[in-house]
């Protein structure tokens, strides 16, 4: 403060003086330079004297006392300061004068005095002394001469190739004119910022073009690109922009595909997926060349395939896999479709290996192609991980997060990425980083909206992930946080919402309610045709629900789910439907199944499956009098539980281990401690 004070009033300006000029302003900069204004009007000298009139000129000096000054300064200075503060910071001088429309001559010596003044710094390029001297000026531009000036700027900006985002911030500002310049301009900005991962700048872009507002013939483009810079962070808004484009006399056929697809697209991202398919279905038939044709068959059959509630799903699998069968995936559209056929070989639980060689002709979309959108390389990678094939799918979905973030993807694609990068951290057994990926999938979610895809499919795994761990109470309070009960989506979700909420009930101990809701679940997937038990294993949970009251009951669902597994045959999906086949055997028939599953799991991706087949194993074997091989299981498996984060686990491991010594020391053995339901999974 005394170096602005004596910079103005000169060096003699006593220490006193300076002090209560700071006291006054509070050290704000703006205050001050006001401040020092009014005392140079009245010829106060900055001594201790004339301290005591500070107080009552800094009250004065607030308000409109920069305005005045300025208007002093003369015409062409009020002219070059409106234009600084429209063109914000960093302003280049030339510009500057440019929109202020002053010869260099004029400009220079205007400003100069604003630099005297105190209101610019700078040569080449100015600055305003502080922010709030910024924000004044500005206001005090009368409204239509500041409409003129952001004009002026945005033309100005142009012609010096600063680029059409910069030039497009002041078209935002200007009135309404009908111009087809304008248009054009706003709808490159909006291009720009979607690559440049700013999809909000895009939107405030496209809705002013629309105010301009754009020729007849146009009209439908500007909705469709209004319509995609919403459509991962406002679906409901999407829907209302792509039917209002849809709806336009003048409409090119391409520019109707791609309306539809996205249409169709966005009603899936809302939980309308009937909608979704039957939207593109109907425009199979309207479609003009093959590769239109094929991309929308793409789009019917994926949105059919993750509608839950689809009628002839086996029907519908039969014509897709006929479709694809001598494709070679040289296409994009082929590869899409080959994505499709992927996912649902997956899930009706045909051999993996087959599933492998459709899945490697279906590579190489990108996860935030413009036209295909996130789903259709998802699907595939998930494929991999289900087939066993987890350091593949990591490395895909890693790859799909990177290229989300760079594009600036923030809503329901980036918290898909997470959550299914989550669920191949879970499906590894490491569920310490499968629970922060399902976390930060959730707080992308929210985002969104409340009952969306995105959240469900976030929440479920976080729920998932947290029976693993063994924490049943805070899986309880994360489901009723998120409302992660019935009704459910009317997608297909995974994990599969209502087997998790029925696993979660089982755990609790509330065996009824999670036989009605994994038998609902078993239902509803079997009509779909969905019978690949390593996708969703209803059918064991359901087991451990009815094993005491119905052991046959038990022992048939578990033996279907063993046979299902066999077929797919991954170690993962056999080891897991013997430990649960172990889990409800007969008495003296759960030995063998529980060698088997370690001997199985022992090649599967999955430590935590390991772990536990260990643990259990371990238990069998100490109460069969196998001591020493008991001791080696329950030690390796405590330890492998420990190291995936599977707390509630590894406490059982060492509790057996325990037990077993006390038994070798001649201590009376502990009750049998067996598996809870919430460490099956």
């Amino acid at each position: 403060m005394a170096e602005l004070v004596r910079g103005s009033l000169g060096a003699e300006a006593d220490d006193v003086f300076c002090r209560e000029c700071w006291v006054v302003t509070g050290g704000n900069p703006y205050e001050a330079v006001e401040l020092i204004a009014k005392v140079q009007d009245r010829n106060l000298a900055p001594d201790a004297e004339s301290a005591s009139l500070l107080g009552e000129l800094a009250a004065s000096a607030r308000g409109t006392g920069l305005i005045k000054r300025l208007e002093r300064l003369g015409h062409a200075a009020v002219r070059l300061a409106w234009a600084a503060a429209v063109l914000g910071t960093e302003i280049s001088a030339e510009l500057a004068a440019s929109v202020a429309g002053l010869p260099p001559a004029e400009a220079q010596a205007a400003a100069d005095r604003l630099r005297v003044a105190r209101i610019l710094t700078g040569t080449r390029t100015l600055e305003f002394i502080h922010p709030l001297i910024a924000t004044a000026v500005y206001q005090a531009i009368p409204p239509t001469t500041r409409t003129g000036l952001h004009g002026q700027a945005a033309w100005a900006l142009a012609d010096a190739g600063l680029g059409i985002t910069a030039a497009a911030r002041h078209l935002l500002e200007t009135h309404p004119e009908g111009d087809p310049n304008t248009v054009r301009q706003l709808r490159a900005a909006a291009r720009e910022n979607l690559r440049l991962g700013a999809p909000d700048a895009a939107r405030r872009c496209l809705e002013r073009a629309l105010r301009e507002p754009p020729a007849p013939e146009d009209r439908a483009g500007v909705l469709y690109e209004l319509g995609c810079s919403a459509l991962l962070t406002a679906p409901a808004t999407t829907v209302n922009h792509l039917t209002a484009a849809l709806e336009q006399p003048f409409l090119d056929p391409e520019l109707r595909e791609n309306a539809t697809f996205r249409l169709a697209q966005v009603f899936a991202h809302n939980d309308e997926l009937a909608k979704a398919a039957t939207v593109a279905g109907a425009e199979v038939a309207r479609s003009h060349s093959p590769r239109a044709r094929l991309r929308m068959q793409v789009a019917h059959y994926l949105w059919l395939v993750f509608d839950a509630h689809e009628e002839q799903a086996s029907d519908r699998s039969l014509r897709l896999a006929r479709l694809v069968e001598h494709l070679p995936g040289e296409t994009i559209e082929e590869r899409a479709l080959l994505c499709v056929r992927t996912w649902d070989a997956m899930l009706r639980g045909e051999p993996a290996a087959d599933t492998l060689d459709v899945a490697a002709r279906a590579m190489g979309l990108s996860y935030t192609d413009p036209d295909w959108g996130f789903e259709l390389p998802s699907v595939a990678a998930l494929s991999y991980m289900y087939a066993d094939e987890c350091d593949r799918a990591e490395e895909l979905f890693s790859s799909a997060i990177a290229e989300c973030e760079q594009v600036g993807w923030s809503g329901a694609h980036l918290s898909f990425g997470f959550t299914l990068l989550g669920l191949v951290w879970f499906r590894r057994g490491m569920l310490v980083k499968a629970e922060e990926c399902a976390r930060e999938g959730v707080r992308l979610a929210e985002r969104v909206g409340d009952r969306v895809p995105a959240r469900w499919y976030a929440v479920g795994l976080l729920v998932d992930v947290l029976l693993s761990r063994g924490r049943v109470e805070e899986a309880l309070r994360v489901a009723r946080t998120y409302d992660f009960a019935p009704p459910y989506l009317t997608a297909v979700v995974f994990p599969d919402s209502q087997t998790v909420y029925g696993r979660l009930l089982l755990a609790r101990g509330l065996r009824k309610e999670a036989e009605a809701q994994l038998t609902a679940a078993g239902a509803r997937l079997e009509a779909k045709g969905i019978v690949n038990p390593t996708w969703c294993p209803w059918a064991g949970h359901l087991a451990l629900a009815v094993a005491e009251e119905d052991p046959a009951r038990a022992r048939a669902l578990t033996a279907k789910m063993l046979r299902r597994a066999e077929r797919y045959g991954t170690p993962t999906a056999i080891g897991e439907a013997l430990s649960f086949s172990a889990a409800v055997a007969e008495d003296g028939q759960a030995l063998p199944l529980r060698e088997r599953a370690v001997e199985i799991l022992r090649r599967s991706p999955s430590r935590h499956a390991y772990a536990e087949a260990l643990i259990d194993l371990g238990a069998e074997l100490g109460r069969g009098g196998a001591t020493d091989r008991a001791t080696g299981l329950l030690s390796e498996g405590a330890e492998l539980a420990e190291e995936c984060g599977a707390d509630r686990l590894a406490e059982r491991g060492r509790a057996e281990l325990s037990a077993l010594r006390l038994r070798l020391n001649g201590t009376r053995p502990l009750a049998r401690r067996g598996a809870s339901p919430a460490e099956h999974g």
